[in-house]
């Protein structure tokens, strides 16, 4: 398969660029157009209790928890000054005006309740709700900025709550993503000049990961056009399209490099590229495919997006790697070796003898290092044993944000009323059911207050009578009441109030809603998912592996070995985001939770990219295997030809992966460093040290597998390897060129 697609572009290689350029003019053209169909939603669990609540309060009864506030502070110091009394009575008028805003309600319109003013009295709350989709409210929440923030006469207005925090993020993600790919192309590119040695070298995996960032683009605004996709999958489509490319045609480049040096014409050394580095590329891509596809199964569109845009740049990345990019080569022929920097005479491609002797160091001792190794990465995997998961809230961003700013300012000064929970009441419920069930939710630990159509209950006695907007909690379909909280919303206390209050099983279907009963469901959809998720990952792993290699053991190390890894970055990202360890320097505020999703993502995004160095590094040693049977010299001669790729392609995708660290929003960070760190202690830790040192220990049993095992992959007609590469040119004029110089075996 591999010969054959080798020998097409050889034969075809102008028809294979012409039609790679129209391909990639496309992506450009419809792809670039794919933030204008993003969300920045999709955190919450559609089936869940409080999604249903929420979809019943806007459809029923044309209600719903406020996602917009505005803060109004009177320059007074008093919001019932007759000034500002009118100010924010007008605000209120004003705010119900604006395109997108279905709902409003204010303390001056409610009859100044204590519960929207701050206790000092200088400022009080309009609190309104915009609809539809998460990028209509967005746009609500930019059309109220416009017509009422700032300096208003008798009072100041800041605006926040749930959709300003959403528009905020979505805003500071574009700045990020520009940010992120000012900082990593220019140190990208400096870096493949160091590895390559020369200008047009280090320029082909800048233009394939190009090809692979703007195709997966284009797959992400057709996946748009038919589902909800996250704003976030953007970042890892910028993030794995530039570093999966560059891995992919580092190892592409190096390999035709080696064939030239090898003698071997130019057609020639593109089929036996194709034949090895290629073969590697696809199981590598199908497998990080594979890991990014489990994401899929979890009911989070946001998490759902990622496996989209993860399986559409690693997919497109591939072709370009195995089709655009020979066919590059093809036409280049010599000239890839063009431009080479002054004073920097470049090596051999054929191995490293820096890489020998680490290798031939790590198997004096094979044992010693497999137990300080894993001894190390378990003391950095401690941390997640105290892990706490919660959602995303404003103290994901910066200090400064407006956004943020104005929320903390109401939960500050007013409590919680604006994230009071609602509980809708399904069923037939008489009055005295649905009257004991608000006094026992009353008593609730961490409950405020109880707000209904009937009155206002505390500690289960009724403290105020019917407010005047009592109406909004009746419909024909019954009708619902908000619970509000005495704690934080996304907090472990909030959690145990949202199980308190559907502990309380009355005779009525009661569904909880709002920000912390989302919370509750998301966790536990994804704790119900997860297992099955990382089970898919683990067996089609290990199949993809055993097709590649015919063994059952080097599968199975893999899985263990990039499961230890994971974990110890895992265990790092809660020390330093969870525990607050290097806030200071790394400007967040630690909450004291980890984001429910980000370690599932993260998880997939490392695993399969721990197994692309996997691949890369077994490729080449069951290729020498294969060609001597010599254990030690295959682990040896493997871990020298590849050695330096592997690293040069781990600093490269860990300075675009730490570019994302410098981002406004924690989670981001998170995403940044912690993926960044995975990748380094992959490729100098795991892969320089402990593969090795398990190969040694392991012997011939590395690829040993049962014989019917033997026999099926025999006729999955997968086992090509480097013993059976191509010897004779295709006939087509490239391969007839002039050989380049031979170097040295090593250098």
């Amino acid at each position: 398969m591999f010969t054959a697609l080798g020998r097409l572009v050889v034969r075809r290689a102008r028809l294979t660029l012409l039609g790679s350029l129209v391909v990639f003019a496309l992506t450009v053209i419809l792809g670039g157009g794919v933030f204008d169909s993003l969300s920045t939603g999709g955190f919450d669990d559609p089936d869940s209790d409080s999604a249903r609540a929420s979809r019943l309060l806007e459809d029923e009864f044309g209600a719903g928890t406020p996602n917009i506030l505005l803060v109004v502070t009177a320059d007074g110091g008093d919001v019932d000054a007759p000034d500002a009394a009118a100010a924010g009575q007008a605000l209120s008028t004003e705010l119900a005006a604006v395109a997108g805003v279905d709902e409003v309600m204010s303390y001056w319109t409610l009859g100044s309740p204590p519960s929207l003013r701050a206790d000092d009295g200088a400022s009080a709350l309009v609190l309104a709700r915009a609809g539809g989709e998460d990028a209509d409210a967005e746009a609500t929440v930019q059309r109220v900025r416009k017509r009422l923030d700032g300096d208003r006469g008798a009072v100041t207005v800041q605006i926040g709550g749930a959709a300003a925090i959403g528009e905020a993020l979505g805003h500071g993600l574009e700045q990020d993503l520009v940010l992120a790919e000012m900082i990593a192309i220019p140190l990208t590119l400096l870096l493949l000049l160091l590895v390559f040695r020369g200008v047009v070298a280090a320029l082909l995996p800048l233009v394939v990961g190009g090809a692979a960032t703007f195709g997966a683009f284009f797959v992400l605004w057709g996946i748009a056009r038919f589902t909800d996709v996250s704003v976030f999958s953007t970042n890892l489509v910028m993030a794995l399209g530039l570093g999966l490319a560059i891995d992919y045609s580092l190892l592409m480049v190096s390999r035709f490099r080696e064939e030239l040096d090898a003698g071997h014409g130019v057609g020639l050394a593109t089929i036996r590229t194709v034949e090895s580095a290629g073969r590697t590329v696809v199981f590598s891509g199908v497998t990080v495919a594979v890991a990014l596809l489990a994401l899929a199964a979890f009911p989070l569109y946001s998490l759902r997006s990622f496996a989209y845009a993860g399986v559409g740049v690693v997919l497109v990345a591939v072709l370009a790697a195995v089709v655009t990019l020979p066919t590059l080569l093809v036409l280049l022929g010599h000239r890839v070796n063009a431009w080479s920097l002054p004073g920097m005479r470049r090596g051999g491609e054929s191995g490293s003898r820096r890489w020998a002797a680490v290798a031939e160091r790590v198997l004096r001792r094979p044992g010693l290092v497999t137990g300080a190794v894993i001894a190390l990465l378990v003391l950095l995997s401690l941390p997640i044993l105290n892990i706490q998961f919660g959602n995303p809230d404003a103290r994901v961003l910066q200090a400064d944000v407006a956004a943020r700013q104005a929320t903390e300012k109401v939960q500050r000064d007013s409590g919680f009323a604006a994230e009071a929970l609602p509980v809708v009441v399904r069923g037939s419920a008489t009055p005295a059911d649905i009257e004991a069930y608000v006094v026992a939710a009353s008593r609730v630990e961490h409950v405020a207050e109880v707000v209904t159509a009937q009155g206002t209950w505390a500690g289960g006695h009724r403290v105020g009578g019917p407010a005047p907007d009592s109406g909004r909690y009746v419909a024909d379909a019954g009708q619902w009441f908000e619970v509000v909280p005495s704690v934080m919303p996304v907090s472990s206390q909030a959690e145990d109030l949202v199980h308190g209050l559907r502990d309380l099983d009355p005779p009525f279907e009661a569904l909880v809603g709002g920000s912390t009963a989302r919370l509750v469901d998301t966790k536990a959809a994804i704790s119900s998912v997860a297992p099955w998720a990382g089970l898919w990952i683990a067996l089609a792993t290990f199949a993809l592996l055993f097709a590649m290699f015919g063994s059952f053991l080097v599968p199975l190390k893999a899985i263990v070995l990039n499961t230890l890894n994971l974990t110890a970055m895992l265990g790092l990202m809660v020390w330093i985001f969870q525990d607050g360890s290097f806030s200071g320097p790394l400007a967040f505020t630690p909450t004291g939770l980890t984001d429910t999703a980000m370690p599932l993502l993260m998880f997939a995004v490392a695993f399969g990219l721990s197994m692309d160095y996997e691949v890369f590094l077994l490729a080449r040693m069951k290729e020498e295997y294969d060609r001597t049977g010599d254990n030690h010299a295959s682990i040896v001669t493997g871990l020298a030809r590849t050695g330096r790729i592997v690293t040069a392609a781990a600093l490269v995708l860990s300075i675009t992966f730490f570019a994302f660290a410098t981002s406004g929003i924690t989670f981001m960070k998170m995403f940044g460093l912690g993926l960044g760190i995975a990748v380094l202690i992959d490729a100098f830790i795991v892969r320089a040290t402990l593969v090795p040192a398990l190969m040694k220990l392991a012997g011939s049993a590395n690829w040993w597998a049962p014989a019917w095992a033997r026999r099926l992959h025999a006729r999955m007609g997968l086992d090509e390897t480097g013993a059976t590469l191509s010897t004779e040119p295709p006939g087509a004029p490239a391969a007839r060129e002039e050989p380049g110089r031979v170097p040295e075996h090593i250098s």
